[in-house]
């Protein structure tokens, strides 16, 4: 493994990470609604758990949910149902303070590994994304550097999405709009869970 396979995965992770999912629209409400040290808290909840998605592809998880597909079922079921019970919550509290809506601190860290560890397609998609990108025959410390570098590279984009999102402007502009973000941000998460639900 060279520097070149580590920047064609990084290009990878960024294009993933661009495209709105679970993880995109709950980092964008929390950085908004929370202030910035909510989003960086939510953003590493994040990472970690993406990171630990590839370190599990890495080590052959992915074969395991192709061998054993009720464990997959299992954990994607119960990542849906988070995924509703956000939505749901999104939805309850629309009209809510924002102090009273957004997690604080370590709610917030947390949130951001449950809302990522609700997606176990994040394993399969790291699996085909690793055997395209990367050699064969990987060292442990290779796959140690992989895994350190995912979680880097997610907590430095959303710490500068925080940063971007908790100016006051965008508060002002979140706060005016707040009870109709929520809403949609609490149909288009339901939706998300859903189609992990019911997705084959």
């Amino acid at each position: 493994m060279d520097w070149t396979h580590l920047l064609a995965f990084n290009l990878t992770l960024l294009a993933a990470m661009a495209a709105p999912g679970p993880a995109f629209l709950f980092a964008l409400r929390q950085s908004i609604a929370g202030g910035f040290r909510t989003g960086v808290a939510t953003g590493a909840g994040l990472g970690l758990m993406a990171a630990c998605w590839t370190g599990a592809a890495l080590l052959g998880l992915e074969a395991v949910f192709r061998l054993v597909p009720w464990a997959y079922l299992a954990l994607k079921i119960a990542g849906a149902l988070y995924l509703l019970w956000i939505a749901y919550t999104l939805w309850r509290d629309a009209r809510q303070p924002v102090s009273d809506s957004a997690r604080p601190g370590a709610q917030a860290f947390w949130g951001g590994v449950l809302v990522n560890l609700a997606n176990p397609k994040s394993v399969l998609f790291a699996g085909s994304v690793l055997i395209v990108i990367f050699p064969a025959g990987l060292s442990l410390a290779s796959k140690a550097l992989i895994v350190l570098n995912h979680f880097l590279v997610e907590l430095i984009v959303y710490g500068l999405f925080a940063a971007m999102l908790a100016t006051p402007p965008a508060r002002a502009g979140y706060l005016r709009i707040k009870h109709w973000f929520d809403r949609a941000a609490g149909v288009i998460l339901a939706a998300l869970g859903l189609r992990l639900l019911l997705d084959r």
